[in-house]
């Protein structure tokens, strides 16, 4: 008993300064309207009495409230709450409810972003791993076979060096595609914002890929704009943005066309690049800027590529305060779009 009276009193001892003022008011006022000095004695002891006891109760007022506070924290250290609704204090501290809440729901967005981060960063190094290791493991073959006769024979060995050399470009492919990702994701991109005409910049990168949209059958078409329009961005990052567009929709288009154009818009146009490919399942169109995701695997790695084109895209297309959108119907074609200031 007094030992928790002694608690009571040591919680309230900060509000000593207010009770002593508040008694030396009291003290004054009795001894200005009360003239016995029996009475003023009486009437100072019996205050000094009441305030001890104000503060004993005050004490154990505030020593309830911290131990309320204490058992939230300590249920949420526990991971005992699901969500912030389950949190619940009493009437006077109804405020420091809502702070704890949504103290508990930020500590919650936290950790599950750190998962989350942890989960990419682990899937992220097994794919990194897995694409490594395939044109590695091909070079090695391809060159140990050499090493153990084949150089000699003259029906193979242009054959497997051809096939080396042509792992060794996708792994250096690989390679620069993860430095760019990497330094976008960093922030050290350094990016370069000028006005520049968009349909001589997007002309000279459709005429690049005539070839490989005539090796496989199909038209490229670029639909200008009118002459003076420029846009605002960075040339060389739009670049890569551009190429990997053109360069997916070429792959991934066996008949029909490729086609490239422009829409204006008051401040902004946008640039469209579709096809009349394979297309997207729906259930693949919220993924397909992951790193490494790809939509047909077996496809995918028919084709080439590295599985980082559309993430590096996304970023750079976002670095230009913009968004990539994109449409598609399976068996009908895809179409890939963003806007640009003007």
């Amino acid at each position: 008993m007094l030992t928790k009276i002694k608690s009571n009193l040591l919680s309230a001892r900060i509000y000593i300064p207010e009770v002593l003022l508040f008694d030396f008011i009291i003290s004054f006022i009795i001894f200005i309207f009360i003239d016995s000095t029996y009475a003023v004695v009486s009437l100072i002891i019996i205050e000094l009495i009441l305030s001890i006891i104000m503060l004993g109760y005050i004490g154990r007022k505030r020593n309830a409230e911290l131990d309320e506070i204490k058992r939230i924290i300590n249920n949420i250290r526990k991971s005992e709450y699901s969500n912030s609704e389950e949190i619940h204090l009493s009437k006077n501290l109804s405020a420091i409810e809502e702070d704890i809440k949504k103290m508990f729901e930020k500590t919650k967005s936290d950790i599950e972003y750190l998962k989350r981060l942890e989960r990419i960063r682990t899937e992220f190094l097994a794919n990194v791993s897995h694409e490594l290791r395939t044109p590695i493991f091909a070079i090695q073959g391809y060159i140990e076979t050499l090493l153990n006769g084949a150089i000699n024979d003259a029906k193979v060995n242009n054959y497997f060096l051809e096939k080396a050399n042509t792992h060794t470009l996708n792994l250096n492919n690989l390679l620069n595609d993860l430095i760019d990702i990497s330094m976008i994701e960093s922030g050290e991109m350094k990016m370069s914002f000028r006005y520049f005409n968009i349909n001589d910049y997007l002309q000279t990168i459709v005429n690049e890929f005539q070839p490989m949209a005539e090796e496989k059958n199909i038209e490229l078409i670029y639909h200008p704009a009118h002459d003076r329009l420029q846009f605002f961005g960075d040339k060389n990052k739009l670049r890569q943005v551009m190429i990997n567009l053109i360069q997916n929709a070429i792959k991934y288009t066996e008949k029909g066309k490729v086609e490239v154009l422009i829409e204006e818009e008051q401040k902004f146009g946008r640039i469209i690049v579709k096809d009349t490919g394979y297309g997207i399942p729906e259930n693949d169109l919220s993924r397909i800027f992951e790193r490494f995701y790809r939509v047909d695997k077996a496809r995918s790695r028919a084709v080439g590529g590295t599985g980082l084109g559309l993430a590096i895209v996304k970023h750079i297309v976002e670095a230009h305060g913009s968004k990539i959108e994109v449409k598609s119907k399976l068996d009908e074609g895809s179409e890939f779009s963003f806007k640009l200031k003007k």
